[in-house]
């Protein structure tokens, strides 16, 4: 039966909130400005008056258990709802302020929401941001944020959707002139199995694809990777393909720079796929003020 003391209480549900969302006691310490120690013993405190185990610890990792996710599933809405009403408080008598808080894939944090935040700040002084970089597709109010950045192949049906940055992006193919005088020239994406390539890797493991189309054929290709880097690590991986280690595949908006100064050559441009951008998402259930004027100065910025 659960113990309804007054040890159960919204800092512990904090606690927990916090954990889950780091995986970490010592991270959630750290973000929360307690010591590791005391995390350890709230989250115990809140084990013990449910009567159930929230977490499974090692010395290696932390991982919700089947209560512990049910709970976050149940309370996460609940506290941000909570933070979204202090936050409307806040600002009903003074100028708009609070926090905003985004669990974002990283392809954004290159060269789409990095602009679109700082003119977004230079109107709100008063309203801080945080953001959650993250590519495994959690639910970003589970992860307590306000609203995530997904593309649109990973949105779930029930979510408000608001279009932000370029709204058709491609998947682009590129190598250096040294590198493709010395191996060959490329035709076709069949030619890709014969050259060392460049791929990069979700933090689930899976590889990003590399699809083709043109004139309505399309063509998968999953050639080995001579090297492979984790999407994180984007950067890194375009620096090798600029120094001739191969044929790289990635946003074509990271490329044009390489492409203008000629480091890098575009590799079957006609082959290039076309995607839909970006989408800023949310619940409907309930939205910050701060969300609030970040959704207002996106819908203006695509007038």
């Amino acid at each position: 039966m659960v113990n309804n003391s007054s040890t159960t209480n919204m800092e512990n549900l904090s606690v927990f909130m916090a954990v889950f969302k780091e995986r970490s006691f010592r991270t959630a310490a750290k973000q929360l400005g307690l010591s590791p120690s005391t995390v350890s013993e709230r989250i115990s405190t809140l084990e013990l008056s449910l009567g159930v185990p929230l977490f499974t610890r090692s010395t290696r990792s932390v991982t919700a258990t089947e209560a512990g996710q049910a709970l976050a599933g149940r309370i996460a809405p609940l506290l941000m709802e909570m933070r979204a009403a202090l936050n409307d408080v806040a600002s009903s008598q003074q100028s708009l302020r609070g926090e905003l808080k985004l669990n974002v894939t990283g392809a954004v944090m290159v060269d789409i929401l990095p602009p679109l935040l700082d003119r977004f700040l230079s109107r709100h002084s008063h309203i801080r941001v945080e953001i959650m970089v993250d590519d495994r597709l959690v639910d970003a109010t589970a992860a307590g944020c306000d609203a995530g950045i997904r593309y649109g192949e990973h949105l779930a049906k029930d979510v408000i959707a608001v279009p932000i940055g370029p709204r058709i992006q491609r998947l682009a193919l590129a190598a250096t002139p040294a590198y493709l005088a010395s191996r060959g020239a490329i035709n076709h994406p069949a030619d890709l199995l014969e050259h060392d390539c460049i791929r990069m890797k979700f933090s689930s493991g899976a590889l990003v694809p590399w699809h083709f189309e043109r004139n309505g054929e399309t063509i998968k290709v999953d050639p080995p990777g001579r090297i492979t880097i984790g999407v994180d690590g984007a950067s890194a991986a375009i620096d090798m393909a600029r120094c001739n280690k191969g044929v790289i595949a990635t946003f074509e908006n990271w490329l044009q720079p390489h492409f203008n100064t000629n480091d890098l050559t575009p590799v079957l441009p006609q082959w290039w796929q076309t995607f839909e951008g970006p989408w800023l998402y949310f619940s409907s259930r309930f939205m910050s003020a701060p969300l609030r004027a970040f959704i207002d100065f996106l819908r203006a910025e695509h007038e």
